[in-house]
């Protein structure tokens, strides 16, 4: 490779002499550069390809293609090692408090003492939620899912906050950004208050931050509840873990939200509609669903069994990850946090608990798993965590957006500064493979053309459709309620 190197104008390194060379069936060549991040990954630059070609490349799900330039949080999955802002997780967690990594997420450096106090009073003073938004709580059935809740008020907190379409005006992205911080708890406790029919608890400013979530989950006008330091210093490191995880679904869809210059609370109404699928920010509660599956310890070794049998639908779940090719580094921290949790509460009764710490041990002992770098990660020890905290399982996914909801903002924020210098909206390409022009057919001629065997639903068989399925869906409802209760 030539050294002779150039900046791109993302500070990236770019070559002005060695290029990958595209080749074309008609003969025709096009250079395409490298480029060079901090950490000495190459990627090649293909922003010039369709311009000046017409050619696009295929990437489904994005895996080989870098879609940003940021300096917020870098991944080596082979290494695991995971950084924010260079400073790297375990120390975070272990050292640091949930400031300490919010600001140096948002702000890019670690606050210094005067820093630190005074955006402490921008969090802090800021917590409440206008009670007109309260009353849109209301407005859901009394046992929705608190994340179908959380999509519908994040979005419509635009509505309260009037400055946030500024956001050509940097001290407004960054009002948004902390008040989106600040209130984030409030929402997330108001939405399981809720859908329990519990009543609501107001935030105590003289908590920090993971106390007072805790205070407005669990407190009772009734009584007094005094906040279990141990417990809200585990969610603390919960929360730091949890932060930011680089370019992931959710969080390439606040990117994306925002490219369009969409106000900052709907891009993260957006992020939180992507975390909730399983796929994603459900993989804690997947975790105790299988417990509940394996339901003993004495079915923990024919578990393991299926889980080597490739013809077996059966997976661990919160083993392995797909980034990280060694152990999870936020593993390490909530290993050690789920043990002292445990500990603390001396639970020794709880089924599934004694469950997931012989399956700990058993898999991080056998072989097979151990070879494959499948070892138990964050997710693993968060959802027994959040079990032993008394949080529910519908309640898990919305404790995972609340910790994101820093992650999401900063990431917001930085490409909010970039789309002022060069507005681009993303606009990914497609390959279509369908009907190519057609014409059309008059109503008289179709089923001539198409056959007699088109399939064709009456308004009767619709309406009697939708009714069995209504029906179904509401015996699963009352089923879940029964659960619930139980």
């Amino acid at each position: 490779m030539s050294q002779k190197v150039a900046a791109d104008g993302n500070n990236n390194k770019s070559t002005s002499q060695d290029c990958a060379v595209l080749t074309l069936p008609n003969g025709q060549k096009i250079e395409l550069p490298f480029l060079t991040d901090a950490a000495n990954n190459v990627f090649i630059d293909i922003r010039k390809l369709q311009p000046s070609t017409g050619l696009c490349t295929y990437d489904p799900g994005y895996t080989s293609t870098g879609s940003c330039n940021s300096t917020i949080t870098y991944i080596d999955g082979k290494k695991g090692v995971l950084l924010y802002r260079g400073y790297d997780i375990e120390q975070l967690a272990e050292e640091g408090d949930f400031l300490d990594s919010a600001y140096l997420l948002l702000m890019g450096e670690l606050p210094n003492a005067q820093q630190k106090t005074q955006f402490e009073k921008d969090i802090t003073m800021h917590t409440l939620v206008h009670e007109q938004l309260i009353q849109f709580y209301k407005g859901f059935k009394h046992d929705a899912h608190p994340m179908a809740i959380m999509t519908g008020v994040v979005g419509a907190l635009s509505a309260f906050e009037p400055y946030a379409s500024d956001i050509a005006d940097p001290a407004s992205r960054m009002r948004s950004c902390l008040r989106m911080i600040s209130r984030m708890p409030t929402l997330a406790a108001i939405a399981y208050r809720t859908s329990r029919g519990y009543p609501i608890i107001y935030p105590r400013n003289d908590l920090d931050y993971a106390s007072r979530f805790l205070h407005m989950m669990f407190a009772w006008p009734t009584q007094k509840y005094d906040v279990d330091p141990v417990l809200a210093r585990a969610l603390e490191k919960i929360l730091i873990l949890h932060m930011d995880h680089e370019q992931n679904a959710s969080t390439s869809t606040v990117r994306t939200a925002g490219s369009s210059q969409a106000n900052p609370f709907a891009c993260i109404a957006s992020g939180i509609a992507a975390l909730w699928g399983p796929a994603h920010g459900g993989a804690n509660e997947a975790v105790l669903r299988m417990l509940e599956d394996i339901g003993s310890k004495s079915r923990i070794p024919d578990a393991l069994a299926r889980a080597k049998d490739k013809k077996d639908p059966f997976r661990l779940m919160g083993f392995g990850h797909r980034v990280y090719k060694t152990f999870d580094p936020r593993a390490k921290v909530m290993r050690k946090v789920c043990h002292e949790v445990l500990e603390h509460l001396q639970i020794t009764d709880d089924p599934l608990l004694e469950i997931a710490m012989e399956l700990e041990k058993e898999a991080t002992l056998d072989p097979y798993f151990v070879q494959r770098g499948l070892y138990p990660n964050v997710d693993f020890y968060s959802g027994i965590v959040l079990r032993a905290l008394g949080v529910p399982l519908d309640m898990f996914t919305v404790l995972f957006s609340l910790a994101r909801t820093v992650g999401w903002v900063s990431q917001w924020r930085e490409m909010a500064e970039e789309q002022q210098k060069t507005p681009k909206i993303s606009r990914p390409r497609q390959m279509y493979n369908g009907h190519l022009l057609r014409p059309f057919v008059p109503l008289e001629r179709r089923d001539a053309e198409n056959g007699e065997d088109t399939d064709f639903v009456s308004n009767e068989d619709a309406a009697a459709a939708r009714l069995a399925n209504s029906m179904t869906l509401e015996n699963r409802q009352v089923s879940c309620n029964a659960a619930r209760m139980v």
